[in-house]
């Protein structure tokens, strides 16, 4: 357990905030698994100034979901410093987080995301003029920097503390090396080291032995978790306990994980309206059978599905065919 300014986190493990995928839908999915903190996907700060009517919807957090991190990009102070305010007296995120992660070109060509990993002090004067704006605790996630000759996680971390930030997240990737790659976890150590506000882990941690792992080389307050949590929002639980208790708790069964899809789809459902869920949901129900034998197989299928009786269908009668199957002496060991 730790704290993000007066936020109380439960647990060690925080979803990461990840584009496209963490709507409301999905991290009160993954938040049910036990996750401690689920952080939001990012949106921009200008639509939320302009209020474009897409991103404001993206500002929706369903009660059960908290606590939760809302995080917002952009390039200027400015327009950072109104969007913050905007959330934070229209919203019930508990927390506000920076995003200063994003590889992404169309991101970063406009001053935001990774960008500004190249100077710490306007990171400095972009985090103290949020801060001295809200009430919610404000937090970065970063990565270790822009590329291999331009490493300045120590002294970004340090401006954010300096500058009033309650916690911050660093991926120990490099903007140039986007998601390939090794994660340099001792960069991560060394921001640790250097500051004394909370600092969560992320990078590379796939499995609850992993990001036992990393706690012990790093001492991290907290690790994140991101793409091993898509269709797997088990890894978050078996993580959780392992972490509490070192038992190591099963996969899930191929019966399991359609039930867990289908429960998120209808959630998705709910949020967005049938057409729209449904087209979203196609890699969801990919990424949950991965793993499945024979999955591979119906992934066209899975494409193709444009209502949930389609999809559901679907899933329902490849789970019956699975456990139906011939159990071989491999599978049965």
């Amino acid at each position: 357990m730790f704290k993000i300014g007066d936020v109380e986190i439960k647990n060690r493990v925080v979803l990461a905030p990840m584009a496209g995928v963490c709507n409301s839908a999905f991290r009160l999915t993954v938040k049910e698994f036990g996750a401690g903190l689920v952080c939001a996907e990012m949106v921009s700060d200008k639509g939320i100034v302009y209020h474009n009517e897409k991103t404001l919807e993206m500002l929706y957090i369903d009660e059960r979901e908290k606590p939760l991190s809302l995080q917002i990009f952009g390039g200027e102070k400015e327009t950072l410093v109104k969007a913050a305010k905007f959330v934070d007296k229209n919203t019930n995120a508990d927390i506000i987080d920076i995003n200063m992660g994003c590889p992404v070109p169309k991101i970063t060509k406009c001053d935001a995301g990774a960008k500004w990993l190249l100077d710490p002090n306007k990171i400095y004067d972009v985090v103290a003029a949020i801060v001295d704006a809200v009430e919610k605790p404000v937090t970065v996630k970063m990565r270790i920097g822009w590329d291999e000759n331009h490493i300045y996680a120590v002294e970004n971390a340090q401006a954010v503390e300096r500058a009033g930030g309650k916690a911050v997240a660093v991926h120990g990737r490099t903007r140039v090396q986007m998601y390939e790659g090794k994660a340099d976890w001792n960069i991560i150590k060394q921001v640790k080291e250097a500051v004394n506000i909370p600092v969560i882990g992320n990078g590379d941690v796939k499995t609850p032995q992993d990001a036992k792992r990393m706690l012990e080389e790093t001492g991290v307050d907290g690790v994140m978790i991101g793409r091993a949590a898509l269709g797997n929002p088990w890894v978050i639980y078996r993580t959780v306990r392992y972490l509490e208790t070192g038992e190591l708790i099963p996969e899930p069964t191929a019966r399991e994980k359609v039930d867990v899809c289908l429960l998120h789809l209808d959630r998705l459902i709910a949020l967005k309206g049938e057409y729209i869920a449904v087209k979203e949901m196609r890699k969801h129900a990919a990424w949950y059978l991965k793993g499945v034998r024979g999955a591979a197989k119906i992934r066209n299928a899975i494409n193709e599905c444009e209502t949930r009786e389609q999809l559901a269908t679907l899933l329902l009668n490849f789970v019956e065919e699975v456990e139906n199957r011939p159990k071989t002496d491999a599978q049965a060991v």
